[in-house]
């Protein structure tokens, strides 16, 4: 089943439902972790779920002379697997994550034609980060330098078009391909204008919906919503919620992500004596902001787990059950 399908099937039911997100477990680590995960959501019945995709990673690997080596390595590799083994295993519907950072278009074209295969018919399209230690975004010499030129891969793809054109007559996929927007603005963009018109563009290559990062500010989303409407941008939009779980998060939470922290948020995080006590203030922080989506009717709401689902369970008691 497309994500599309399940959102408008949730505007039509009128009853919020969430997604979450997991990482693909280390190299070296089985599906365990995964599922240890994900069990104690499933009882109470999550749209789908997304699987995230992390690009190469630089090794440097001395030798006996001094001489280093420099090696490419993949710390989290195994999205399209994990993926699948959580469909089969659970029945959900599931939504790798693909990048364009470090990919050909070929490497592309052939994620989707193994997705593809194995039944999997979404996808979230995204950039990706920089390279570890590049100030910048570099593409790989034949890959995209932006998630709408990855976007129109995958519609070109469903409509039976690859890269080199030698195929005549084929199966035609039939992906259903979201894209991430920024209540506070992408990192990279100037300004909010210049950030609604990528997104704008975006959507006009065939994005269905948008999944928000993660913001904390339920004034923000709305905001953005709103701006989304004026720009023409009409596609459903799924809120991105972080449940907060550590003192450090204070400052790596906007480092990484850019995004702000409500005084408010700050000051009850600050006055924790421990992250125990940190991730009971998240948990009910982020429980007060689904509330609000809820009754303002989005149908959707994304969690970000960073792999660790027990706060995620008791959000999900407090307001899906």
């Amino acid at each position: 089943m497309q994500v599309i399908d399940i959102i408008n099937e949730a505007i039509a039911s009128k009853r919020t439902r969430f997604a979450f997100e997991l990482l693909p477990p280390l190299k070296g680590d089985g599906t365990q972790g995964v599922f240890k995960a994900i069990d104690p959501l499933i009882q109470f019945d999550p749209a789908y779920i997304n699987v995230t995709f992390h690009r190469e990673d630089v090794k440097y690997v001395e030798h006996p002379s001094g001489l280093l080596e420099k090696r490419i390595v993949r710390r989290r590799p195994g999205t399209i697997g994990v993926s699948a083994a959580i469909m089969k295993k659970y029945g959900v519907e599931v939504v790798p994550h693909l990048i364009c950072g470090g990919h050909s278009r070929y490497d592309i074209e052939d994620y989707l034609i193994d997705l593809d295969f194995l039944g999997i018919n979404n996808v979230l399209a995204m950039r990706g980060d920089n390279a570890k230690g590049d100030h910048t975004f570099r593409p790989n010499s034949d890959g995209h330098s932006y998630a709408q030129q990855l976007v129109e891969q995958i519609v070109d793809m469903n409509h039976g078009q690859f890269i080199d054109g030698e195929v005549d007559i084929c199966h035609h996929s039939q992906f259903c391909v979201g894209v991430a927007g920024y209540p506070e603005k992408h990192a990279d963009s100037p300004n909010y204008e210049t950030d609604m018109r990528y997104l704008k563009a975006k959507v006009d290559a065939g994005a269905e919906y948008i999944i928000t990062q993660m913001c904390f500010d339920n004034k923000k989303l709305f905001d953005f919503i709103e701006r989304c409407r004026v720009a023409g941008i009409n596609v459903p939009i799924v809120p991105g919620i972080k449940p907060f779980s550590t003192k450090a998060q204070l400052t790596m939470l906007p480092h990484i992500f850019h995004v702000d922290l409500p005084q408010d948020l700050v000051v009850a995080v600050e006055s924790c004596k421990d992250n125990k006590a940190v991730r009971e203030v998240g948990a009910e922080w982020a429980i007060e902001q689904i509330k609000e989506l809820k009754a303002a009717g989005l149908p959707i709401v994304h969690l970000y787990t960073m792999g660790k689902t027990d706060n995620i369970e008791k959000i999900a008691k407090a307001v899906f059950l």
